[in-house]
């Protein structure tokens, strides 16, 4: 990095508000961490001594989680190596990331927001969490000397892009949106920030989603602007729109090796981290960039994607094909 860029990259992370959780295990591959918590602080040397090629992945929830309560809390749940087994949709992240207890894999970062409350109010604050993950980012990145990577759901997904927007050139690599519950103008702003453009987004997107996209686009907007189910306004050559439920796209990811499960809901809006095999995808392109570039994955996007409305009006499912039942039209987590 420049002299000018580490003074900026100083000077951000002094400012930022983000902190991260006590732990005893020294060692441990996966760091929960939490907005507003106490510092913890042997978190930079950890990113200093990671191993020459290894991740670090921050990895955001979305809305009804929250560390400040232990029934609503991610690292009970989805960002935890062991989640409860009495939880909803309780699919391990970290695990499925590939990383361990006290493994070399990287840095996992569970990130705990509070992201409660009304869903407008969620909303804003998640704008304000990322704005404050951006001076984190910046640190991890200067300490360890490579880009840091986000995957987010839902509301996570604008917490990843608003810390991408604020974020210094360079200090983000890849993002993976699952879901994201974003307006395309926020977006377009975020990929056109400096470092937006250094950047590589993958907004994962699904037919299934539409119902949830267009309660979005009704409760923030009244209808005026569109969330991003179906991507941006104009192409970008670092932004990939990948339709997780379109046939071609599904046989497109299987020639590249990831067999992914098939049969998907009328209406799911978290398809992206519970279908079978698509953990695998998510992995490689955070873990390993070098070796799936976007150009790869661009091969496996269908020419036009699907229709609004497409899955929910679909003929009855085959008799003897799988027939899920939809979720509540929530953005929630384990409660919704």
């Amino acid at each position: 990095m420049s002299p000018n860029l580490h003074r900026r990259v100083i000077l951000r992370s002094q400012r930022a508000g983000i902190t991260a959780s006590r732990q005893d295990e020294a060692a441990m591959a996966l760091i929960a961490l939490d907005s507003g918590a106490g510092a913890r602080p042997d978190l930079w040397a950890r990113a200093a001594s990671l191993p020459p090629g290894a991740p670090i992945i921050i990895m955001l929830h979305g809305y009804r989680f929250s560390p400040e309560r232990a029934e609503t809390s991610p690292h009970r749940h989805i960002l935890s190596l062991d989640p409860d087994p009495r939880a909803r949709r309780a699919v391990s992240w970290p695990a499925a990331l590939g990383f361990t207890a006290d493994g070399d894999e990287g840095l996992a970062i569970a990130h705990g927001w509070p992201a409660l409350g009304r869903f407008r109010q969620a909303h804003a604050r998640a704008s304000r969490v990322g704005a404050d993950l951006a001076g984190l980012i910046d640190r991890l990145a200067l300490a360890a000397q490579r880009p840091v990577a986000m995957i987010g759901h839902s509301l996570g997904g604008r917490v990843a892009l608003s810390a991408l927007r604020r974020a210094t050139p360079g200090a983000v690599g890849r993002v993976i949106l699952l879901s994201a519950a974003e307006l395309r103008h926020d977006a377009e702003a975020a990929i056109a920030s400096p470092a937006g453009m250094l950047a590589d987004v993958v907004n994962v997107t699904s037919r299934e989603n539409d119902p949830y996209d267009l309660g979005l686009e009704l409760l923030l907007s009244a209808g005026r602007h569109s969330a991003l189910g179906f991507g941006l306004d104009r192409p970008r050559g670092n932004w990939l729109d990948l339709q997780i439920d379109d046939d071609s796209t599904l046989d497109g990811l299987r020639a590249l090796g990831f067999p992914i499960a098939r049969g998907a809901s009328r209406a799911c809006h978290w398809s992206p981290y519970l279908r079978r095999g698509l953990f695998d995808v998510w992995r490689a392109i955070l873990c390993t960039p070098a070796e799936l570039p976007l150009a790869s994955l661009a091969r496996c996007r269908p020419e036009q994607p699907s229709r609004r409305w497409s899955r929910l009006l679909a003929p009855p499912f085959a008799a003897g094909a799988p027939q899920p039942t939809p979720g509540p039209l929530s953005f929630g987590a384990e409660s919704a």
